[in-house]
């Protein structure tokens, strides 16, 4: 059986449409994927002295259909 496919783009302080994607077991999955690629992507902008928590990845399906959008904001805590 094919896995689905599905493509994450980023919007960050540039866009970056995935023209690759990866297969992966279902939508879950994809969201799984989706946020341990913006932590990873928060961890270097913390290194850098800035996060835009409104910066995003889309997740869209082989047939470009937009599945999921999360943001930074949806995927850490902020304590003070």
């Amino acid at each position: 059986m094919t896995m689905p496919h599905y493509f994450f783009h980023l919007y960050n302080d540039l866009t970056v449409s995935d023209d690759e994607g990866s297969d992966l077991p279902g939508i879950d999955a994809a969201r799984e994927y989706a946020i341990k690629s913006i932590r990873g992507l928060i961890c270097e902008d913390v290194h850098k002295g800035c996060v835009n928590l409104r910066h995003r990845i889309e997740v869209a399906d082989a047939s470009g259909e937009l599945l999921l959008t999360i943001t930074y904001a949806e995927v850490v805590e902020v304590r003070t």
